[in-house]
């Protein structure tokens, strides 16, 4: 396959450092940039701008390899800086530790002639030359590294459209979907939030000719979240404000909320927040929304309904991902048509309770806490492009027994009660009905996240969800405790479907 290439001209060193942290935002371990030049060309610029990104200091000091011939830096993604220029033998090379750097982190290698027979053949080549009073990149290669590269310099050039081309970006937070997400900072001026969302690949069909992501409603485009964004805004949320979007590239440029916590210092849960955080919920799920939101003129966002497909397959995650991870071997069909049973049985009951806009993800990463402010204002809400109408009982589940979490019984109890007493001082509301719905939904969810935690793990390769495992059991014990659920408590119980298993 031949390389593809991209060309950038850099007036000044301003720009070649802005370069370097633009590559910053897209590189990870195991990538392999070979810079070309000659002396004076701006390569050593370029390694300082990618170096001082990942760092997170402008100031970060980055002394030149050209002695020492490598020099590593322990930043978030580990970078290793190696100047061939003085390398005297190929053997001279190998005791560089050239593979255990690419193992680790990311290689950049000046001079790359000079060991040219050990450059892997993925590796991303970034020729600069001379040019009037300025430079010239021509960076070429193939593979995801070239695409990750390719969209970090279609994000600058976002900005640049939005009059923010010099602002200073840097790393924030991803999540466990492709999004990403980064700080912007003009100069002068408050930092904003850079969100990265590609439309979403919707991978095989697994069922009826369909993509799981196309059955759970998953959000496809960016044109989600800015059409949510929009009317929770509007119905009295504290949202981010959008500041500038493209949609075709699902590209945001966002208002930054803060960075208030809203758990304890050491992660626990606060029970006034949360409390908090549930009057809020019980504000959304008083009101009437719409189905259809307008994200721009002439693009219209259709909110998806909770249906039973969706509630299915959701809960199907455990035996599809759980059961094998703790029998190891697939869940029998015979399982999977009890499973069914039980569970079309739980989600008759309901057909009468309340519906409404269900954020989906409403849980702690997701809600900022701003102290110093007034009312729901406090709470500022950062992820619901996945929104759905469906049972409300959802959210309050997905808050009060936070994944992520551990709450215990007491702060659970309050947080409900906090939600249950909004909802009756705003008028009617059939309390048992929405203790039963809740139950049920906080069933379902923390089934589905067994199974998306083992997913997480087997086939994406990120463990770190395993250890919360023991508390999703725990809560999912506890929602089945409710006695319309029995019949599902049992069935859990005959199959072990609760067991541990050693990750």
């Amino acid at each position: 396959m031949a390389a593809r290439s991209l060309e950038r001209f850099l007036p000044d060193e301003a720009a070649t450092t802005r370069l370097g942290e633009d590559l910053a935002m897209a590189v990870k371990p195991g990538d392999v940039l070979l810079l070309d030049g000659d002396l004076g060309a701006g390569k050593s610029t370029l390694a300082r701008g990618l170096i001082r990104a990942l760092a997170g200091d402008p100031a970060h000091e980055v002394p030149s390899p050209t002695f020492t011939l490598v020099q590593s830096y322990d930043t978030p993604v580990p970078v290793h800086h190696f100047d061939l220029y003085r390398l005297s033998s190929s053997e001279e090379f190998l005791e560089l530790g050239f593979d255990e750097a690419v193992a680790s982190g990311v290689a950049l290698v000046e001079w790359p002639e000079r060991a040219a027979e050990a450059m892997p053949a993925v590796s991303l080549r970034l020729a600069i030359e001379h040019e009037g009073d300025g430079r010239r990149i021509v960076i070429s290669g193939d593979g995801p590294v070239f695409d990750r590269i390719a969209r970090s310099l279609a994000m600058r050039d976002f900005l640049v459209s939005a009059d923010f081309g010099d602002a200073r970006r840097a790393r924030f937070t991803g999540d466990a979907s492709a999004r990403g997400y980064e700080t912007v900072t003009p100069e002068g001026q408050a930092p904003l939030v850079l969100m990265n969302s590609p439309r979403l690949v919707l991978g095989p069909p697994v069922r009826d000719g369909k993509p799981y992501a196309e059955i759970a409603h998953t959000a496809q485009t960016v044109a989600a979240f800015v059409a949510i964004d929009r009317a929770l805004a509007a119905g009295g949320v504290t949202v981010p404000g959008i500041v500038a979007h493209d949609l075709d590239q699902g590209f945001l440029l966002l208002e930054h909320l803060g960075t208030g916590a809203f758990l304890d210092p050491v992660g626990k849960p606060i029970a006034e927040r949360y409390a908090a955080a549930a009057e809020l919920l019980a504000m959304i799920h008083g009101k009437q929304w719409d189905d259809r939101l307008e994200a721009a003129p002439g693009v219209v966002h259709q909110v998806p309904p909770f249906d039973r497909d969706a509630l299915m397959i959701e809960v199907d995650l455990l035996v599809d991902w759980y059961v094998p991870a703790v029998t190891g071997a697939p869940a029998s069909d015979a399982l999977r048509d009890g499973y069914h049973a039980a569970w079309n049985a739980v989600f008759d009951r309901l057909a009468d309770k309340q519906h409404g806009l269900v954020l989906r993800d409403y849980h702690s990463p997701n809600i900022i806490w701003r102290g110093e402010k007034k009312g729901f204002d406090r709470l500022g809400i950062v992820d619901f492009q996945d929104a759905l109408i469906g049972p409300v009982a959802y959210d309050v589940a997905s808050l009060a027994m936070d994944a992520r979490v551990t709450v215990s019984p007491d702060i659970e109890r309050t947080t409900v009660d906090a939600y249950v007493a909004a909802r009756h001082a705003a008028g009617s509301f059939d309390e048992p009905a929405f203790r039963e719905a809740y139950a049920i939904m906080a069933a379902q969810r923390n089934s589905k996240i067994l199974g998306i935690f083992v997913r997480l793990d087997r086939r994406d390769g990120k463990p770190q969800y395993l250890k919360h495992l023991p508390r999703i059991r725990d809560y999912l014990h506890r929602a089945l405790a409710h006695p319309a659920l029995a019949d599902l408590r049992d069935f859990y119980r005959d199959n072990r479907l609760l067991e541990e298993f050693d990750a």
